[in-house]
């Protein structure tokens, strides 16, 4: 237990070398989060396997210098939130907590777009009960749903803008395009696209949020270990940095851009310490390069 102590107090401010975000919509976070989606069940379905010790990884990331969460209703459904606010409610002053709404759920892996109205506004107050809370942080489009004027959905967060229950907005999976629409309807602070070292397809929305100063959060950033095999790049970089594949994936985005918040999750202790000592790992150029060559190897 004094080891335990002694360690957090050694690293209370590891996740801050990752630096911070800052924009001009009063949205300011560590960049370096976490991604709750995995302390549901399989199939991100009902209960984790071991529910306290993902109340133990939510505690330790706080421990550690995490002020950002990302969540979602449809984590489980429900259960992300859930115990999010079971490990860390009464929340302390600086976390910021980002959920998402927009998806339903039948059953295990599967998800289904809903972005009618009265679903989004639904799933936002179900948020705020399960995460006991008065106003949500920033609150994200899970998807526009094709199916439903983009509008309307906008329109909704608006609203519940206006009504005190978000403070920011957020999209997720979108096209510059399709930003800047919505931009015309609300302000956006951050965009949330599938990316990693090995998944480059959003470099163009990577770049507007850059130039206009919206936070870039990368789903999937390690992209399931496909990036650690033998004669990967990443792997070869990590030998010579005596660091984890894993940790070198979340070095190179804190690297790609000023903007990047990397969220990357777990259900264990040992991984989620693993993950948060990134924040602390630099590349130099060479290594950069190398890697920049790890999506065509």
């Amino acid at each position: 237990m004094s080891e335990t102590k002694s360690s957090t107090h050694d690293a209370e401010q590891l996740a801050a070398q990752a630096g911070e975000i800052q924009n001009g919509n009063d949205f300011r976070v560590t960049r370096l989060g976490f991604g709750a989606m995995r302390i549901t069940g399989d199939g991100i379905w009902g209960p984790p396997a071991d529910r306290a010790e993902c109340v133990r990884v939510l505690r330790r990331a706080v421990e550690l210098g995490i002020d950002f969460i990302d969540t979602a209703d449809s984590y489980g459904p429900a259960v992300s939130e859930e115990v999010i606010a079971e490990a860390l409610h009464p929340y302390p002053a600086n976390l910021v907590i980002a959920t998402k709404g927009g998806y339903e759920r039948p059953g295990p892996n599967r998800w289904v777009e809903n972005g009618k109205p009265e679903h989004l506004r639904a799933t936002c107050e179900g948020s705020l009960r399960r995460l006991r809370l008065e106003r949500i942080d920033l609150y994200q489009l899970h998807r526009i749903d094709p199916k439903v004027p983009a509008d309307d959905q906008l329109g909704t967060l608006k609203s519940l803008q206006a009504e005190g229950k978000i403070m920011h907005i957020g999209l997720s999976e979108v096209s510059v395009k399709q930003i800047q629409h919505a931009r015309t309807i609300v302000p956006i602070v951050s965009v949330q696209n599938r990316y990693s070292l090995a998944d480059r397809g959003s470099d163009d929305v990577l770049a507007y949020c850059e130039k206009e100063k919206l936070a870039f959060i990368p789903w999937f950033p390690l992209a399931a270990g496909k990036l650690s095999g033998a004669e990967s790049p990443v792997r070869r970089v990590a030998e010579q940095l005596k660091a984890t594949p894993s940790q070198v994936a979340l070095a190179w985005l804190l690297a790609r851009s000023p903007v990047m918040l990397p969220i990357p999750g777990t259900s264990k202790v040992k991984h989620l310490e693993e993950n948060i000592a990134a924040a602390a790992l630099k590349l130099d150029e060479k290594e950069l390069q190398q890697l920049s060559h790890a999506a065509h190897a």
